[in-house]
């Protein structure tokens, strides 16, 4: 496009408004205001002046501030429905089928709709990562569509400027005052003990002060940017990790995904307030709490398995370290950290069961179920055996017959077992639960007698990793300067100049608190003979100014 020349020789970039030399008007439209627009000097913007290629349709797109408030609205609409059911994080389910049963058990057709739309993963989905991604972009162009002209313009400002340009700032005075060079010299020493940065050319002053307030929405828009960066790094594996996993006592397990390391349970330790330690701190309430806990911990040893171990196998494995995990006390290794969340007491570990004749109640052998690893078949003397055919671990009854587990649990432990004797070679079917069992093809001649049961603490800890951290604290550091710097600072100039027809020009821009520049400027006045001005948006200074003119 056609660069603009003005009167004063200066070269300007197409769409500029106000000359970036010395400040004339480039366009009818800016001619007819009487207060001209000074957001961003005047300056050419992209945005406003290319859209023939996608490139520029694009750019245009983003760098609108409703498009960017827009995508925020999106992005707050999705996070309030990923609020509606519990993410899948929450969910007390392993693998995806055990989920998805989860969701249509408790919350019905609603919670399998949820499931299927991708709802439950929400933060982690792709099109919400879009959505950040987009809204980073948007503060991206946005950006760079506003503060590289603004910059430029600001870095090339003259001294002296155009009389169009100073009298449609707000604040504008002009008159014959006596003005001399005295009083220039008083003048540009009291700005200078206002703290501005004065600079003068022939006849012409320009006071500045507090510039560098106004790139703190890009401040802020930079702290953003990095923030949005990191979030969305979480997305990406290896940066970002918060894992469940339930450790039995005794029990060696995989800590998931880390590189081969696995956690042993040596003991879980469980303490409470005693009743005079709780009345004391808790007063009547505890009669309504009960016990409250002091503390649990788990005891734990940690080892690092071979570079090609795999979660289920614990063979060859290095010791590493012993600690004790206690809530905010978490266990720390290769950028994870491994908390204590909660735990289950008393948790059933196995259950015994004797396989017996119903009339005589002969025992053919016993044999131990492992609640948490059922083995398939079970050998017992003479030719006798138990098949499990099938595992509720929480058992919760039968719907059209077919039974149903709420969790992987064994908080109600239910078996579906064959029993094979010489007698019943093909086996007879049962179903065995705690206090009751059901013999669903027919009366059976042999039954599974129950025994003794074994329980163990169970601790829920949460594996943590997370390599965004800094970059979350960088980014928010970043924005609250920004913050700071545009909030409690702002730019102020002031512009004194005498024209060759021995008038007296006084104008003053800032781009927030006009009180602050008034202020300034009054105390200009009380050491320089300057013309009276007026604030050209405050229609009493107008009126009064038009009375003066008639005489009034």
């Amino acid at each position: 496009m056609d660069k603009i020349v003005c009167a004063c020789g200066n070269v300007n970039p197409a769409g500029t408004e106000l000359c970036e030399s010395c400040g004339r008007p480039l366009n009818e439209e800016t001619k007819d205001k009487t207060i001209v627009d000074m957001r961003y000097e005047g300056s050419a913007r992209r945005s406003q002046t290319y859209n023939k290629t996608i490139i520029d349709k694009v750019w245009n797109f983003f760098s609108s501030v409703k498009v960017g408030m827009w995508i925020i609205v999106a992005i707050l609409i999705a996070a309030a429905i990923g609020t509606i059911l519990p993410q899948v994080f929450y969910v007390p389910a392993t693998n995806e089928t055990d989920i998805a049963a989860y969701y249509e058990r408790i919350y019905g057709w609603f919670g399998t709709l949820y499931y299927k739309l991708g709802l439950s993963d929400l933060y982690s989905s792709w099109w919400f990562q879009a959505l950040v991604g987009m809204l980073g972009i948007s503060l991206i162009i946005a950006s760079l569509d506003r503060v590289i002209p603004l910059y430029k313009s600001l870095k090339k400002q003259k001294t002296k400027r155009h009389f169009s340009f100073l009298k449609r700032q707000r604040v504008f005075g002009i008159g014959k005052a006596d003005v001399t060079e005295d009083s220039l010299l008083k003048a540009e020493e009291k700005l200078k003990e206002l703290n501005y940065n004065v600079k003068r050319e022939g006849n012409a002053i320009l006071a500045e002060r507090g510039r560098f307030s106004r790139w703190g929405p890009y401040v802020n828009h930079l702290g953003l940017i990095i923030f949005l960066f990191g979030v969305m790094l979480r997305a990406l594996p290896g940066f970002y990790v918060d894992e469940t996993m339930w450790l039995r006592e005794g029990e060696t397990l995989y800590v998931p995904e880390t590189d081969g390391y696995f956690l042993e349970s040596k003991e879980f330790i469980y303490e409470t307030y005693s009743r005079e330690e709780s009345k004391e701190v808790y007063g009547e309430a505890i009669d309504r709490v009960g016990t409250i806990a002091k503390n649990y911990q788990t005891d734990v040893a940690l080892y690092k398995g071979p570079e090609d171990s795999v979660a289920g196998h614990t063979e060859d494995l290095t010791f590493e370290k012993e600690a004790s995990i206690q809530v905010n006390k978490p266990i720390k290794f290769d950028n994870f950290s491994v908390f204590q969340m909660d735990f289950r007491l008393d948790e059933l570990a196995t259950m015994t069961f004797q396989l017996q004749d119903k009339e005589t109640q002969q025992s053919f052998g016993e044999f131990t179920i492992d609640l948490a690893d059922p083995q398939p078949v079970y050998e017992l003397d003479q030719g006798y055996k138990v098949e499990i055919m099938d595992y509720y671990a929480d058992f919760t009854g039968f719907e059209e017959g077919v039974p149903q587990s709420q969790s992987p649990l064994p908080n109600n432990p239910a078996f579906l077992v064959k029993m094979y004797s010489p007698e019943f070679p093909k086996g007879e079917t049962s179903f065995v639960m705690i206090k009751e069992t059901v013999e669903p093809l027919g009366e059976n001649q042999h039954k599974i007698a129950f025994q003794s049961v074994e329980t163990r603490d169970v601790s829920g800890l949460t594996v943590r990793k997370d390599l965004t951290l800094p970059l979350l604290a960088l980014g928010g550091l970043i924005f609250m300067i920004g913050v700071a710097q545009g909030s409690y600072w702002n730019h102020r100039r002031i512009w004194i100049q005498l024209l060759e027809d021995g008038q007296t020009v006084v104008a003053a821009h800032t781009n927030k608190n006009w009180l602050s520049v008034k202020r300034d400027l009054d105390r200009v006045y009380e050491v320089a003979h300057l013309p009276e001005y007026l604030d050209q948006q405050d229609l009493d200074s107008l009126e009064e100014k038009v009375d003066k003119e008639e005489g009034v």
